[in-house]
């Protein structure tokens, strides 16, 4: 088989899988048990991320929440700080 003839079966083969799969994959069939599947996913990520903060906790390290607040306020500082020497530069170069 040539290259075209190889694309060419190709293409046929991918243009009839591809109508089996779309019409199979909007089957409330296949569509109830896989978005099932997705809730109980997300409950498992869900209860999973509790248990590591309540070991994080109970560790006495930081939390992930604890980590992202501490890391907004030091940007918040650093933002002031910048803000602030920009200030007394221009102060500065006009005095």
């Amino acid at each position: 088989m040539d290259k075209q003839q190889t694309r060419k079966a190709f293409d046929a083969w991918e243009s009839t899988t591809a109508e089996y799969v779309e019409k199979w994959m909007k089957s409330p069939l296949v569509l109830a048990p896989v978005g099932m599947l997705l809730t109980q996913a997300m409950r498992v990520k869900e209860a999973h991320g509790k248990l590591m903060t309540a070991w994080w906790s109970a560790l006495g390290l930081s939390t992930r929440k604890d980590q992202e607040r501490t890391l907004f306020a030091l940007h918040k500082l650093e933002s002031r700080l910048l803000d602030m020497e920009e200030k007394l530069e221009a102060k500065r170069n006009r005095g």
